[in-house]
């Protein structure tokens, strides 16, 4: 674990605090790429992710950024709230799973709020490359928009705004923009899930691995493309016991249920801490952690669930 003190908090908008951390120690911080996040244990006991928005070459700090969430789970309250400069926070090192492909010919790059944080870190790693991208920027308005002067400045042309004053249809069409596929085009999206789910049910006949996507709040199941979702079995192998997972709960939350625990953190897809033997059984994926290779013999119970008709069996 890494112990960050914290050097600076500033309010970027009223409703959004940024926090710059150095390491306690006074050395050097893990490198960390475009996209990566940490995951912070705040003093009220709670753990949470947030992404890096600074230059990914530095090493002298982080800065995030946090918005005052109307329903906090007591994350952001306390932040906003009772965080103060020099405490120190424990955090994991840096964790991507969100990175760029670089390889791609151009990158569309769509920010919902506070979404911006990671693809903003992404901006500078584009820029600082001469890489081909457009920032789409989403908010209710420009002063409820963090950091856009300094995006503005920045980007000039490459970035395009979108504020619709509270009313999603005066917003960005993500149909419009996504219906074809530039020529070795990547796009990646991080905002509410309304949005992500915009982006992948029109995305859908993009070649896989073009459509990158990241969580804040939410679950996978949130931004799931639309599907009739039904209610399926689970084996549990070890425990000699079948239950039955109803449409509208996860897998996780079914086994709680029975009094059978497993490890959490994110219940988003995307830290990995749920993973579970898939003994058999086809599932349907909806993580963000897996490879191909390991969703063959594991699954996310958080989000993940079977295929119409299908009986999953777990080691457990």
């Amino acid at each position: 674990m890494l112990q960050l003190r914290v050097a600076r908090i500033a309010d970027v908008t009223p409703r959004i605090k940024s926090v710059e951390v150095v390491a306690a120690d006074g050395g050097a911080l893990p490198a960390f790429t475009a996209g990566a996040h940490v995951d912070v244990k705040l003093g009220n006991g709670e753990e949470r992710s947030y992404s890096l928005l600074n230059e990914p070459t530095e090493t002298h700090r982080y800065v995030i950024a946090v918005l005052r969430e109307t329903d906090s789970r007591g994350g952001s309250t306390f932040v906003h709230d009772q965080l103060r400069e020099g405490d120190v926070l424990p955090s994991s090192e840096p964790i991507n799973n969100f990175a760029l492909n670089e390889a791609g010919e151009q990158h569309i790059l769509i920010a919902g709020g506070i979404g911006i944080t990671p693809l903003l870190a992404m901006t500078r790693r584009l820029s600082a490359r001469g890489l081909d991208f457009t920032l789409h920027y989403c908010a209710r308005s420009r002063a409820e928009a963090a950091f856009f002067d300094e995006i503005e400045a920045a980007l000039g042309p490459r970035l395009v705004a979108h504020f619709d004053g509270g009313d999603i249809s005066r917003g960005l069409d993500v149909a419009a923009l996504l219906k074809e596929r530039p020529a070795a085009a990547h796009v990646y999206v991080c905002g509410p899930p309304g949005l992500i789910r915009a982006v992948r049910e029109t995305t859908g006949h993009w070649p896989k691995g073009s459509v990158h996507y990241e969580l804040f709040r939410g679950s996978e199941a949130d931004i799931a493309p639309r599907s009739s979702d039904q209610g399926f079995d689970v084996v549990l192998k070890r425990a000699g016991k079948t239950l039955h997972v109803p449409a509208g709960k996860s897998i996780l939350e079914t086994l709680a249920g029975a009094g059978i625990k497993v490890k959490t953190l994110c219940r988003e897809g995307v830290c990995g801490t749920c993973r579970v033997g898939l003994v058999s059984g086809r599932a349907d994926h909806r993580d963000e952690v897996l490879t191909d290779e390991e969703r063959e013999r594991n699954i996310q119970v958080c989000v993940s669930r079977a295929l119409p008709g299908e009986t999953l069996v777990l080691d457990l």
